[in-house]
C-alpha cells in the first residue's frame, strides 16, 4: 500500500514538471521559430514536435539496452494512436475548431500517411531489419530538408503579414530564451521519464501485461509532453502548433523513434501489435487525413476522434 502511494506521488510531481517544462518550451520555441522568420506551422513539426518526441527516443533507446525491445514498436504505435486519437480529439475540443491556414495537403499528409504504410509493410512480416531502419532514418532527412526547403518558397500572403506583426520589435533573439529551451527541455525529458516509470510500476503493482503496458501506459506517458503543448498552444490561440506539432511528433515517432534504438540492438515485433496495434494506428493515420485536409478540426470530429480512443483502450484491456 505504502509502495503504492509513494509512485502515486512521483507520477503527479513528475506530471506537473512535464505540464509546466513544456509550456516553457512552447514559448521558447515559438519565440525562436518567430525570429528565423518560421510560421507556426514549420515551428510545430521541426522544434516542437522534435523536443517533444524525445521522451519516445529515449525510451525506446533504453528499451532496446535492458532487452525489451518490444516496448520500442508497441511505443511508436501507441504513441501515433494517442497523438491523434487522443490528443488531437481534445485540441479540438478545448479549442472548439482548429483552423489550419498551412497547405498540408501538398506533401505533409502524404508523407506521414506514406511513413505509416511503410512502417506497417517493414513490420508485418514480424522482422524489422537494420537495412530498414536505415531506410526510415533517411525519411526523416528528406521531411525535414522539405520542411526548411518549404519555407524559401512560401507564397501565403495573409499569413506572411501576420508574421511580420509578430515579428515587429523582436530583432535580437535573446539568450534567456535560448536557455529557457534548452533547460525546459531538459524538464521535459526528466519529467516524461519519471512519470513513465511510476506509470509502469504502478501497472505492475496492478499486475497488468507488459505488451498491454507498452502499447498503452508507456506509449500514453511519452504522449504526455506533446499533450501538454497542444493543449497549451490551442489555448495561446496557435492551433497550427498543435496540429503541426502531433504531425511532426508522429513522422518523427515513425522514422526515428522507430529507426534509432535498432542500431542499438535487434527489435522483437510482437504479434499482439500486429493483430490490433498497427491496424488502428493506420486507420488514425487516414483519419487525420481526411479531417485535416480540409483545413481545419471541428469539436464534433474531437468528440469522434476521442471515442476511437476509448474503444482502443477498451479493447486492450478486454472491456468490450
Amino acid at each position: 500500500m505504502l509502495d503504492m502511494l509513494i509512485w502515486i506521488v512521483i507520477f503527479v510531481a513528475s506530471l506537473f514538471v512535464l505540464i509546466k517544462a513544456s509550456d516553457y518550451f512552447t514559448d521558447s520555441a515559438e519565440k525562436i521559430g518567430l525570429f528565423f522568420g518560421l510560421p507556426a506551422f514549420i515551428v510545430g513539426v521541426t522544434i516542437v514536435a522534435v523536443g517533444t518526441s524525445l521522451p519516445e527516443l529515449v525510451s525506446s533507446i533504453f528499451a532496446v539496452l535492458r532487452g525489451s525491445s518490444e516496448i520500442v514498436v508497441g511505443n511508436v504505435v501507441g504513441s501515433n494512436i494517442a497523438n491523434i486519437f487522443l490528443i488531437l480529439g481534445i485540441a479540438a475540443i478545448v479549442g472548439k475548431k482548429l483552423k489550419i491556414t498551412y497547405e498540408l495537403v501538398t506533401v505533409d499528409l502524404p508523407i506521414l500517411v506514406g511513413s505509416a504504410f511503410l512502417f506497417a509493410m517493414m513490420i508485418c512480416d514480424g522482422i524489422f531489419t537494420l537495412p530498414e531502419a536505415l531506410l526510415l532514418i533517411l525519411g526523416i532527412v528528406i521531411y525535414f530538408l522539405y520542411t526548411i526547403n518549404s519555407e524559401k518558397e512560401y507564397k501565403d500572403a495573409e499569413i506572411k503579414k501576420e508574421m511580420k506583426k509578430e515579428l515587429r520589435g523582436k530583432k535580437k533573439l535573446e539568450v534567456k530564451t535560448i536557455a529557457a529551451i534548452i533547460i525546459s527541455a531538459f524538464f521535459i525529458f526528466v519529467g516524461a521519464k519519471y512519470t513513465i516509470e511510476s506509470v509502469i510500476k504502478l501497472s505492475e503493482i496492478f499486475n497488468l501485461g507488459k505488451e498491454i503496458i507498452a502499447v498503452s501506459v508507456v506509449a500514453l506517458g511519452t504522449s504526455l509532453p506533446e499533450f501538454a503543448v497542444s493543449i497549451t498552444a490551442v489555448r495561446k490561440g496557435k492551433p497550427e502548433i498543435a496540429v503541426g506539432n502531433i504531425l511532426g511528433s508522429n513522422i518523427f515517432n515513425t522514422f526515428v523513434v522507430m529507426g534509432v534504438p535498432t542500431l542499438f540492438g535487434v527489435l522483437v515485433i510482437p504479434q499482439s501489435i500486429l493483430s490490433f496495434g498497427l491496424p488502428m494506428m493506420l486507420i488514425a493515420t487516414l483519419l487525420f487525413f481526411f479531417i485535416t485536409q480540409e483545413k481545419e478540426v471541428t469539436k464534433w470530429e474531437g468528440y469522434i476522434l476521442l471515442l476511437f480512443y476509448i474503444f482502443f483502450i477498451g479493447k486492450l484491456f478486454g472491456l468490450f
